[in-house]
């Protein structure tokens, strides 16, 4: 028998899912006319219709995310989507983070951006169209197939986000027609996830992601067309576009954890990072070796299959943070849809189209028998982009260890800690990469004069030297062989670069771009080395005790006694320069914001040079195993000071709220009671005071409890003196009924006191009392750490002057590329 269930707005969700097929359907015809527009440019009309699926999927891609939104917006919580990633309670900044929280809405988003692009590309790519359309709505295809959530033959492909509630779960309340009514409220955003980074990280990463598939599809079409030197020129910009766009989506993700996250840094060498930095690596070499072909017509396939591999591997990242294979060994990776088969394929599509593609134009590329010069800027930019492969190769093949394990059925263990395993080997490629940016900048394309090269390297290379022993001197990393090596290179590349950028600016300003890349890489580099070798915590606790149950769980090196400190409210410690203060808390629930008092104090005068509060909060998410921390930070020219909460006094929660009404006696906010046997006139403290047992009362009466003939109803009279001689007069009463005993309790509540008369005892010729007393109001208390990281800004700062770099280079190639099309050969 079918319900019919009340209050559920069916309307836009119907709607919605007509656009999630008509765009895979867009897609799909978009796809196959391209195709054929491609194989057969004369026929006008097949442009002509792929541009109608493409026109088609862009408004129904539209149509998707706007009522998606409506509905997250209005918290229709019959949506499963919407219950699962937002709540009433979210602000608006929070609820467009829970847009995208989920797998349904981060496809979209990837979706929206991809056809996005695909618009510049319809007005701009002229004869390109066609065959790099086709690629792009190949992977559209794909995309639109995640959010069908069809059931063909047994199996579901993709996962709707218009899926009702009561579809995707099971339950009894789900017969009740008014099951909405019993729904307050949805699960909300990931605590985690609720920083503004959050905001503007995911769609600026997503946008690096879908970016990516343009230079492929460029690459892609130069092969299928064997148009071959033609593709680099315009599939350059776009390269380095998605080159921009996904760092700056990287480094936003670090700046995100540096902020929101509670472990303390900025690079974790979590698998979800690694895998979204290894094709911007590979990618950035494609670029220099791409650069090295225009200028040599040395490394044609190098720079092919780095370009299109870029891609593959970020489907690849797709597939390992959504597949559920990351499970665990990453923090953040989504939980598994059942979408691992559709992903797997998508992944084998794009990569056996790239194998097919290379091997089957393998004779025809360009290919220069010529040797290069060991002395040109080509051969080393070759260089470059094969070291940087292989710290990939090395990044990918440990990050895949869970996926070997799968399909192999090996147990191999990932690194322990893989924090110093990365560092080693990253290290040391880093190193041979910053050398060869530096020293490439004196070399020319095709041959350099030996004597200039040599005279103007080591020139900067000596500078570089001097300046690298007082950073190393001052920064105390003396035995520390890796970081002197690392702070010398980065050196010598900024030197390097900003002598080329001093050249640009004596108008040759075609360098300016890729000089600028290249020093806010270094300071980055630079900046996230000095951070990571020489932050230090500043929360020393030298007794190494915590008196706090359970602290210091093993392997967690955020709870380590020895490097946090306790702080009771209103008590200063002293922690190094600074007087610190626990000065309260507020809520915003469910996040608490404790404030700490940072005070640097004179030690000669006394006085108070510098004051801040800080206001690190946590919230209790028993979900995600306790205390959430999210740290608060002090920013200086050249430093900051990191503060993250450990842990808190419990909120005095314990709480009736969370005992079921029916479980619940009445006693839940008093301490264990005390049980007296008593003589009349005798006298007992408590914990504020005293009281005497002054006799007892053999008429007393209980309201609406009628005394038979055989019941017997005792008062037993007593009077509560307290320290400040205020006193109270009580009378808990005894009744035995019917053969059973019963007592009647009496409070003093100014005193938090709660006296039960539970028995009377004639052989011992005693009376029994229990006495129940409120716990004493706890004073708030705190365990934190704080952290402090020298020079992190050279970080942030080199984000910055990369991205400028960046976007410097792709201007001058897209005026390049209008010069000679106004100029043809």
């Amino acid at each position: 028998m079918d319900v019919n269930y009340v209050g559920e707005h069916l309307l836009p969700g119907k709607i919605g899912q007509f656009f999630v097929i008509l765009s895979f359907g867009a897609a799909v015809f978009s796809l196959i006319s391209y195709f054929f527009a491609t194989r057969e440019p004369e026929t006008k009309s097949w442009k002509t219709l792929a541009r109608i699926g493409f026109w088609t999927n862009l408004v129904s891609v539209v149509a998707i995310g706007t009522i998606l939104f409506y509905l997250i917006y209005n918290h229709y919580f019959e949506y499963h989507y919407v219950w699962a990633h937002s709540s009433k309670s979210l602000p608006t900044h929070y609820i467009i983070s829970s847009f995208w929280e989920g797998q349904e809405g981060s496809f979209w988003l990837w979706m929206f951006w991809q056809v996005t692009l695909g618009v510049i590309l319809v007005f701009k790519a002229k004869s390109w169209e066609a065959p790099v359309m086709t690629f792009v709505m190949l992977c559209q295809v794909f995309l639109g197939s995640m959010l069908i959530g069809v059931e063909i033959f047994g199996s579901r492909i993709g996962s709707s986000p218009f899926i009702l509630l009561r579809d995707a779960m099971q339950g009894p309340v789900f017969s009740r027609p008014d099951y909405l009514s019993m729904i307050g409220d949805g699960r909300g955003l990931n605590p985690l996830l609720q920083n503004y980074w959050m905001v503007i990280h995911p769609p600026t990463l997503f946008l690096g992601f879908a970016s990516m598939i343009v230079p492929f599809a460029y690459a892609a079409s130069g092969l299928w067309l064997r148009r071959y030197k033609e593709w680099m020129k315009p599939g350059l910009p776009w390269a380095l576009f998605a080159v921009m766009i996904l760092g700056a989506g990287i480094i936003m993700g670090s700046f995100w954890a540096y902020e929101a996250l509670n472990f303390g840094g900025f690079w974790a060498w979590d698998p979800v990072e690694n895998v979204s930095i290894i094709p911007w690596l590979t990618l950035i070499a494609a670029v220099h070796v791409i650069l090295a072909y225009r200028n040599s017509g040395h490394g044609f396939f190098t720079a092919t299959l780095l370009t299109m591999i870029s891609f593959v591997l970020v489907i690849y990242a797709s597939y390992l943070t959504r597949s559920g294979i990351l499970g665990e060994t990453s923090v953040h990776s989504f939980t598994s849809l059942g979408m691992s088969g559709q992903l797997i394929i998508f992944n084998l599509i794009y990569l056996v189209l790239m194998v097919v593609m290379l091997v089957w134009r393998r004779k025809e590329m360009p290919s220069s028998k010529q040797e290069e010069d060991i002395y040109s800027r080509e051969f080393w930019l070759f260089i470059g982009g094969l070291v940087l492969t292989v710290a990939c190769i090395q990044m990918i093949a440990t990050t895949s260890i869970p996926v070997f394990n799968a399909l192999f059925g090996t147990k191999v263990a990932p690194p322990v800690d893989p924090i110093p395993h990365y560092n080693k080997w990253q290290g040391a490629f880093a190193v041979v990469i910053m050398l060869v940016t530096a020293f490439t900048q004196f070399l020319k394309y095709k041959k350099t004069d030996p004597k200039k090269f040599w005279a103007s390297t080591l020139a900067s290379f000596l500078f570089a030297v001097i300046l690298s022993a007082i950073i190393v001197y001052f920064t105390k990393t003396y035995t520390n062989v890796m970081y002197i090596l690392l702070t010398l290179t980065c050196i010598f590349c900024l030197l390097a670069n900003m002598r080329v950028l001093g050249d640009a600016l004596k108008g040759k300003w075609r360098l300016a771009g890729s000089a600028v890349a290249h020093i806010g890489f270094a300071l980055l580099l630079l900046g996230a080395l000095i951070a990571a070798a020489t932050n230090e915590v500043i929360s020393i606790n030298e007794s190494r005790y915590i008196q706090v149950q359970n602290f210091g769980q093993e392997g967690d090196k955020f709870s380590d006694p020895g490097e946090n400190l306790f702080l009771t409210e209103g008590e200063p410690k002293q922690m190094g320069n600074y007087r610190i203060t626990y000065v309260g808390d507020s809520v915003a629930s469910p996040n608490v914001y404790y404030k700490i008092l940072y005070e640097r104090i004179d030690e000669e005068t006394g006085n108070v040079n510098e004051s801040f509060v800080l206001r690190p909060f946590a919230q209790h998410n028993p979900e995600m195993g306790g205390l959430i921390g999210t740290p608060d930070t002090r920013h200086y020219l050249t430093h900051d000071i990191y503060t993250l909460i450990t842990a808190a006094a419990a909120e005095s929660q314990m709480q009736a709220e969370n005992i079921p009404a029916e479980e619940q006696t009445g006693y839940e906010d008093y301490d264990e009671p005390a049980t007296y046997q008593v003589s009349i006139g005798d006298t007992l403290r408590y914990r504020n005071g005293f009281y005497i047992i002054e006799g007892i009362n053999r008429d007393a009466t209980l309201n609406n409890i009628p005394k038979g003939a055989d019941d017997i109803i005792v008062g037993l009279k007593i009077k509560v003196i307290a320290a400040d001689e205020k006193e109270y007069t009580i009378e808990p009463i005894f009744l035995i009924k019917d053969g059973h005993s019963y007592d009647f309790n009496k409070d003093v509540a100014e005193q938090g006191l709660r006296f039960r008369f539970t028995n009377i005892l004639p052989k011992e010729d005693k009376l029994e009392i229990m006495l129940y007393q409120k716990p004493l109001p706890e004073k708030k208390w705190i365990v934190f750490k704080a952290i402090k990281f020298p020079y992190i800004n050279f970080f942030w700062a080199g984000t910055i002057i990369m991205t400028i770099g960046f976007i410097m280079a792709i201007y001058r190639r897209l005026k390049d590329a209008k010069i000679s099309k106004q100029n043809p050969v």
